[in-house]
């Protein structure tokens, strides 16, 4: 039946195609040309400004040629050669042509993924008779799916994801057959019915990814349940209603499935996850599915992620659940189970996380929950809970968030002084009673403390000082006695309402019944009221993430990622304190957050930021998240409430060029400060003159300018106008003087921004390149602040040392150079001064100097 439909599917255009191909026989001419010919002709076709396939020519063997691979099957000396191209993220565009490429005998494998072709899929790839991998992922092509490439007869793999592919999946990919491994689609602009035809006979595959699509009004197909050799299936965002089909029971093979952010309703299929003994991540989160969870899932003995989150689910958890071997995560909140927690297996359990707000669970807390040594986050919010909280609720060493709000715990807080890495401790809306415990105070990473509306009684610990508190509400207990001062006028968000029996600056009992001294402290008490209103006002947002833990209103804070992060809106807040601020700038502070998974995160939080509205700002966001370039810094994401945003970063290990300049001794050698001044010409073009539509930076200064491994720069802040507005930008940009030696001298004046003035503020970065020195000089250096100033002053004074004397000498006419074009970029007239394309033309002679066998860093190669 699989056969014959292939068959029938077939497109009849595509079998005469095939045929006259292969009885035409080929011309004198393109049979005298050999592999080297076919690859240079090919090459020819390309735009590949950095030069990375410079090392192809006649000159040597193209089995020798960079990105290019061969290999025989046996050692005749008359074997069959086979060919991989890998090249994948060099920058490459133009208008691809394959006509010559797949004449190239043995080509089995092409890559071009991560470049930017911008056109449709070539139609003549299906003349690539054997090749076995596809690669064309994140490359910039858009149009519809060829049906050609059923052509392919060897195709094992193709993959096709992160463009612009749009329409439907044609029915003659049908014809790949069995054969065909790995179907990769996600990330593009599909829609329309998946026929069953081709499903049906597509029965070979390994991988089929179809995530982030819009199959809008579809139902997920039952013929998938046939693809018995299935391991991995993504199916996430892809508009998907209905029921999970039971045919999906069928699929024994399957390691990973995700079928989260879909439109799924009704109950998880009898039996499901029985036959699933290799299943190791099962993702059906964010959907609308109901009724009780399969006890079977119990029986996966190698699963690791169990994701059923923000559904409908009831019933118990299954109870073979929590006795897997290598769990390490289990979310379900925001679902409809109830039951008690059974206990944890203790030393033997891998669990990570346990994440179980806003359900109905009963019972008491597990006394055994301490002894997972891996759980570093226990959340339970919103649920029936009672009894006391566990002595060794953090005896893990890792155990980081505890957020057990809302229930109905009663007794006293423990004395918690193993946890060493607690953050977040969340026990509010409980029955708690007794003192807080003094021994929180000598917890070395608690930030985020919420006791409120509980029964507490005493006072509030100095202890508390000890700590770098981003959030302490104890509001809505019996407190009484002194606040410590500190508490109050240090921290950012501080909540003691409802606690009458509480004195201090600023409360409605001052701690002196003198009347004199009374009459003083209405007065002082007036005035500390009005700064708490403020710190009040600033920590809104923060209180409001636990309320949204807690139930009560909505939270005014929303946290949106572009990128996977492992990281929750309170996580985030909870990373707000001194010990975190890496910089500072016209914007506001820039902070360090370290996630529970390793990754290191840069969070720019924006002052001045006005009442921007979400939809604004989102939109905004998502516009330049789509900014990708390998010299442009990966934004993961944004945090926002009502007048504050925050923009979250990739984290690069080696800081920014302004920490490398104002460090004890900049000795960066030539070489990798060509490569810093070329990446960030190359990023700057392309925000200039590749990105549609065009972005100026408008704030481009040493410390936006982030730097990788072997200094490959990443240019960060840029856009941030077009988020805050422009009022609310020229405010900060007046009030940052350092950035004012980046700033062209007619941006004061000028009633539009352009391009000239970011090419300005290039050239003051190219100039403390050259003079190693950084462009505001400290107020005793000579008499000038200025780099620019500072250059032109001595520019035509005889023996003026400009050029920083650390270089070797050998690297003078290079640096003489740059410098000449670091004047030009800072001209006074913005006229005179080169467009960033014209920029980065004139940098690669001097990165060919300094790198003569290393490809340049590429002036479009897309972000993967």
């Amino acid at each position: 039946m699989g056969s014959a439909a292939a068959a029938t599917s077939f497109p009849l255009f595509l079998l005469v195609s095939t045929l006259i191909a292969a009885s035409t026989p080929p011309s004198s001419a393109a049979a005298a040309q050999t592999p080297q010919d076919l690859l240079l002709d090919f090459k020819a076709s390309l735009q590949d400004p950095s030069g990375a396939l410079s090392s192809w020519s006649r000159s040597a063997p193209y089995c020798n040629w960079s990105h290019v691979s061969c290999t025989s099957a046996t050692a005749a000396a008359n074997a069959t050669v086979s060919v991989s191209l890998a090249l994948q993220g060099l920058g490459l565009s133009g208008e691809l042509s394959a006509a010559s490429l797949c004449r190239v005998p043995g080509l089995a494998a092409l890559s071009l993924a991560s470049n930017a072709f911008n056109q449709t899929v070539p139609l003549d790839l299906s003349r690539c008779a054997s090749l076995a991998s596809l690669n064309l992922s994140s490359a910039g092509f858009w149009g519809p799916l060829p049906e050609q490439l059923a052509a392919l007869p060897a195709l094992v793999s193709l993959d096709l994801s992160g463009n612009s592919i749009e329409g439907q999946v044609p029915t003659g990919l049908a014809a790949l057959g069995s054969r065909l491994e790995v179907l990769n689609l996600g990330g593009n602009r599909l829609s329309g019915v998946l026929h069953p035809a081709l499903l049906r006979n597509l029965t070979g595959l390994h991988l089929l990814d179809l995530s982030g699509n819009q199959f809008t009004e579809s139902e997920l197909p039952p013929e998938i349940g046939e693809m018995s050799s299935l391991r991995w299936l993504f199916l996430q965002g892809s508009g998907f209603a209905g029921a999970i089909p039971e045919s999906f029971l069928g699929l024994e093979q399957l390691q990973v499935l995700d079928l989260s952010m879909n439109s799924l309703t009704g109950a998880v299929p009898p039996r499901f996850s029985v036959r699933f003994q290799k299943l190791m991540t099962l993702d059906l989160s964010q959907n609308g599915l109901s009724g009780p969870f399969p006890e079977e899932i119990g029986k996966c003995l190698m699963l690791q992620r169990f994701e059923v989150h923000d559904n409908a689910f009831t019933g118990e958890l299954p109870a073979g659940l929590w006795s897997l071997p290598d769990l390490r995560v289990i979310r379900a909140q925001n679902n409809r189970f109830t039951g008690r927690l059974p206990e944890f297996s203790g030393g033997q359990s891998r669990l990570e996380q346990v994440q179980l707000d806003n359900n109905s669970f009963s019972g008491v807390i597990p006394g055994s929950i301490g002894l997972v040594r891996t759980l570093y986050r226990f959340s339970a919010s919103l649920n029936g809970l009672n009894g006391s909280l566990p002595d060794n609720v953090c005896d893990s060493p890792a155990m980081s968030i505890v957020n057990i709000s809302r229930n109905a715990l009663s007794g006293t807080i423990p004395e918690l002084r193993n946890c060493k890495r607690l953050v977040s401790l969340c026990l509010a809306g409980n029955g708690l009673t007794g003192p807080i415990p003094a021994s929180l105070g000598d917890l070395p990473v608690l930030t985020y403390i919420d006791l409120s509306s509980n029964g507490l009684t005493g006072g509030v610990p100095a202890e508390l000082q000890n700590l770098k508190l981003a959030l302490l509400n104890v509001s809505y207990n019996r407190l009484s006695g002194r606040v410590p001062p500190s508490l109050i006028s240090e921290l950012p968000a501080v909540f003691l309402q409802g606690n009458p029996g509480l004195c201090g600056p600023g409360l409605p009992n001052d701690c002196d019944d003198a009347p004199s001294t009374k009459h003083r402290g209405l007065a002082l008490a007036a005035t500390v009221a009005s700064f708490l209103t403020g710190v009040a006002l600033l920590a809104v947002g923060a209180l409001a993430v636990c309320r949204r833990l807690h139930g009560g209103e909505p939270s005014p804070w929303k946290l949106v990622l572009f990128h996977p992060v492992k990281i929750t809106g309170e996580e985030l807040l909870a990373g707000f304190h001194d010990r975190s601020i890496i910089g500072r700038g016209a914007f506001g502070k820039v902070y360090l957050i370290e996630l529970q998974d390793g990754q290191n995160i840069a969070v720019k939080r924006l002052v001045n930021s006005g009442k921007l509205k979400f939809r604004a700002v989102k939109n905004e966001m998502k516009a330049l998240a789509k900014v990708r370039h390998k010299n442009i810094a990966k934004m993961l994401g944004f945090f926002y409430s009502e007048g504050e945003v925050s923009i979250i970063y990739d984290y690069l290990q080696t800081g920014s060029l302004q920490d490398l300049i104002c460090g004890p001794k900049f000795t960066v050698g030539w070489k990798d400060r060509v490569r810093i001044a070329m990446g960030v010409a190359q990023g700057l073009a392309h925000l200039h003159h590749d990105h549609t539509p065009q972005v100026l930076h408008r704030d481009l200064k040493a410390s936006n300018v982030l730097l990788g491994d072997e200094f490959e720069p990443r240019i960060a802040g840029f856009g941030i106008d077009r988020v805050v507005g422009e009022m609310a930008y020229q405010t900060s940009m007046a009030s940052d003087l350092n950035y004012k030696c980046y700033m062209a001298p007619e941006q004061s004046c000028a009633k539009n921004p352009t391009h000239l003035m970011d090419v300005y503020s290039f050239g003051v970065i190219l100039l403390e390149l050259v003079t190693g020195k950084p462009a505001e000089q400290p107020a005793s250096h000579d008499d000038s602040v200025d780099i620019v100033r500072w250059v032109r002053r001595r520019i035509n004074v005889a023996d003026s040392e400009i050029l920083d004397p650390s270089i070797s000498r050998a690297a003078r006419q290079g640096m003489q150079a740059a410098l000449e074009l670091a004047l030009r970029c800072t001209s006074v007239m913005p006229d005179q001064r080169p467009a960033m394309d014209e920029v980065v033309r004139s940098l690669q002679p001097l990165c060919f100097s300094v790198h003569p066998q290393t490809p340049l860093p590429t002036e479009i190669a897309l972000e993967p």
